[in-house]
């Protein structure tokens, strides 16, 4: 009988590979990774920037294919795209004054458009348009001269390419597309991810988006990978390039071997809200980053309205910190280079924020209670930090059961009534003390 359990283990693991895509064979991370991740879990906040040819057109990052619109039409774009506004310092500027640590860019999107000097295709910025200027070059210096990370988003997918095949679930009423070999596909984006990792000085990670596009879907779950992503030789490669280099890949599955950090779309991790996201049963050990739009589009979008408010964002990296989690704020700049206005006061509000309530945020862990709807809770060494994110004169922290020294509003030594007993902590709020946005407490603990 123990026989039998050891072969059914041992096949539920080899189906479990097939399903999920074969990853980094006995990956170990090095020590210079090791010190990445745990920096990175510690840094909690970063720019997520979604630009490229598409920002012409205003609708968003994925409207090739919610128009349908034919290859060599699309191939146009790149004609009129002369991003003459684009101050990679600026950006960094602005980053920084917001309390961000890093940056995360669209190197290819699905589109695939290279925002960059590649020489594996001459449809990219420097070769095919009138600016003829390679932007992750400057943003790669103006990073560097301020002690910003730097990551490159990398589609796996790609609707104008012909080795693109067999073809995903996406893109299929676009016009023009074509058939090739799939290994040249592969070659093609090896070959574009050394150039990232040998030209722009150290990069900190490399996020993976697409791989979704080669699984089956019922429109509930994903099923049956469908192709050989090559993640054994990809994930080497760029662990090989920049052993510090930090990779995750946004499959919403469980983490594949050779992967460091796992993220979260448009979701805290394991809320699943979306029906495509991450399960909580896919959780995984890995560092975590949630990413999410600062208005309802990742692409910049002419006619989108629904921007955040300050509460609204604040809120989110506080839950996503009580996840123990960084959030990846993304905006998607216009197509003169040149981020918004609304949303650059946006990321100053948030800025201003973390100046004064940092402490809470950076380098905290999750804490031992939430986050809920009405709370959230931080932790460094002995001490918690309780975000209240609803005000109430009465809150109720179910469970709680740590032994308490002392519970003050923080900033100041004022104490907070409350009552610790066997079914969690209840604390006392007065009106005068409660704050619109978050009212956060810290517990010393014994």
């Amino acid at each position: 009988m123990k026989h039998l359990t050891k072969i059914c283990i041992a096949l539920i693991l080899f189906f479990s590979l097939l399903v999920q895509g074969q990853g980094q064979k006995n990956y170990q991370p090095s020590p210079e990774n090791l010190e990445a991740r745990q920096w990175f879990q510690d840094a909690k906040f970063g720019l997520f920037v979604h630009w490229g040819v598409y920002s012409i057109l205003g609708d968003g990052e994925w409207v090739m294919n919610n128009q349908n619109i034919p290859v060599d039409a699309y191939e146009k774009l790149p004609a009129f795209f002369n991003p003459i506004d684009f101050d990679a310092e600026e950006w960094v500027k602005m980053v920084k004054d917001a309390g961000m640590k890093y940056i995360t860019i669209t190197s290819r999107h699905h589109d695939g458009f290279s925002m960059f000097d590649t020489k594996a295709s001459d449809y990219n910025i420097v070769d095919s348009t009138p600016y003829g200027k390679d932007v992750l070059k400057q943003l790669a210096d103006a990073c560097r001269k301020e002690d910003i990370k730097l990551f490159f988003y990398y589609s796996l997918l790609d609707w104008n390419r012909d080795d693109y095949y067999p073809r995903g679930r996406t893109g299929t009423g676009i016009p023009g597309r074509g058939e090739g070999e799939w290994k040249d596909y592969i070659e093609f984006m090896k070959t574009q991810l050394t150039e990232l990792l040998t030209n722009y000085g150290d990069i900190a990670g490399i996020w993976f988006d697409g791989h979704w596009d080669q699984k089956e879907w019922d429109g509930k779950k994903f099923g049956k990978l469908k192709v050989d992503w090559h993640y054994d030789e990809i994930y080497k490669l760029i662990h090989d390039l920049q052993p510090q280099c930090l990779i995750g890949n946004n499959h919403h599955i469980a983490p594949i071997e050779g992967e460091d950090f796992q993220m979260f779309e448009k979701d805290l991790p394991g809320r699943n809200t979306t029906g495509f996201g991450t399960s909580e049963s896919d959780i995984g050990q890995l560092p975590f980053e949630v990413c999410e739009t600062i208005n309802g589009s990742w692409g910049f979008n002419l006619q989108d309205r629904k921007h955040k408010s300050e509460k609204e964002l604040v809120q989110y990296i506080v839950k996503a910190a009580g996840y123990g989690s960084n959030l990846l704020l993304n905006v998607g700049p216009m197509p003169n280079g040149k981020i918004q206005d609304e949303h650059k006061e946006s990321l100053k509000q948030m800025g201003d924020w973390l100046r004064k309530n940092g402490e809470t945020i950076y380098g905290t862990k999750a804490g031992p209670s939430g986050p809920t709807d009405e709370y959230a809770t931080t932790q460094k060494g002995k001490t918690i930090y309780v975000h209240l994110l609803q005000n109430k004169d009465v809150v109720f922290m179910e469970g709680f059961n740590q032994r308490i020294k002392q519970i003050t509003y923080y900033g100041t030594q004022q104490k907070v009534t409350h009552e610790l007993n066997d079914y969690g902590l209840l604390l006392k709020i007065p009106e005068g003390r409660q704050d619109p946005i978050d009212t956060i407490l810290e517990i010393t603990l014994r």
